[in-house]
């Protein structure tokens, strides 16, 4: 509990992430964005430091959490060369918590180790409310003493989580899987609803049929009315469910393996994003699929 903490990446789940660490007593000391003013006031809100300066923020904590958005981002924050998150990193800890390529989190282990630093990879499967409240699911993977040291920590982050053995990436590997079978649940959810819509069926009771069968899923429970309503506000956005799809397609590629499935969802996502609806939340795939909606051919 007197490890002092730094969060990098203040998005939506950054900052909540950061709220719940000061709310439970950890001594959240520094927050950095890009976005040096929503930083700025995070760090009013907190009562912390909002250094723009990364290699300050390694000097200001003993674990370093990050939440970005990319693998190119996360190269940025630590292969930027002097002034990096590894500037003088030795004995810190780096807890990397966003959705990135397993092939990212190695590398960074890896440049880690030899500043003498240590890594988990904290992989999150849930929303900004259960960052908030301290109700994640996390899939942790990395090095396993860093780990004990910080179960205090990921245990007032998380509902519950799986420790996945066989090193750096593995967790990030498991939770491209899981983002693959989300993705894809949604998006054959959205094509019945759809087809549904056309046949003139009401929605309502197709929901409740679905509920009640082997159509049922947690996508149907979390999504389902917000296609019907068009209520897409964002809690889990079309481009980065684009972006992870691409990262179970990639794996599969690296593999010799065909996932139609995954690839007609990734292409799915990918046109929402290229149509300017990549900020709405995954369900709003069922514009898509809707007659009379966006661009439906």
């Amino acid at each position: 509990m007197n490890k002092r903490v730094a969060v990098v990446g203040v998005g939506r789940m950054g900052a909540n992430m950061a709220r719940r660490l000061k709310d439970t007593g950890h001594p959240v000391v520094a927050v950095n964005d890009v976005n040096t003013a929503v930083a700025a006031e995070l760090a009013s809100e907190l009562g912390c430091a909002a250094p723009t300066s990364l290699a300050e923020v390694t000097a200001s904590a003993d674990v370093i959490i990050t939440v970005v958005t990319n693998d190119a981002a996360m190269r940025s924050i630590f292969f930027s060369g002097p002034g990096s998150l590894l500037d003088l990193a030795s004995g810190k800890i780096f807890i990397n918590c966003a959705t990135l390529s397993p092939e990212i989190h190695r590398e960074v282990s890896a440049a880690a180790a030899a500043t003498g630093a240590r890594t988990l990879e904290a992989s999150m499967a849930s929303s900004i409310s259960h960052a908030r409240n301290g109700q994640l699911y996390l899939m942790v993977a990395g090095d396993r003493s860093a780990f004990e040291e910080c179960q205090t920590l990921l245990k007032d982050l998380s509902v519950s989580m799986r420790f996945i053995e066989g090193g750096p990436g593995r967790a990030a590997e498991v939770k491209a899987l899981v983002n693959m079978v989300m993705n894809i649940n949604t998006a054959g959810l959205a094509e019945g609803l759809g087809l549904a819509a056309a046949l003139g069926h009401d929605l309502t009771m197709i929901r409740e049929v679905f509920s009640q069968t082997g159509a049922n899923s947690r996508v149907l429970e979390t999504d389902g009315a917000d296609m019907v309503a068009r209520e897409h506000d964002c809690w889990f956005s079309a481009e980065h469910a684009a972006k992870d799809s691409g990262i179970a397609q990639a794996l599969a590629q690296g593999k010799g393996l065909h996932l139609p499935l995954n690839d007609a969802t990734q292409a799915q996502y990918a046109r929402m994003a290229r149509e300017g609806l990549g900020e709405l939340d995954k369900s709003g795939i069922a514009e898509l699929t809707f007659p009379g909606r966006h661009a439906h051919p």
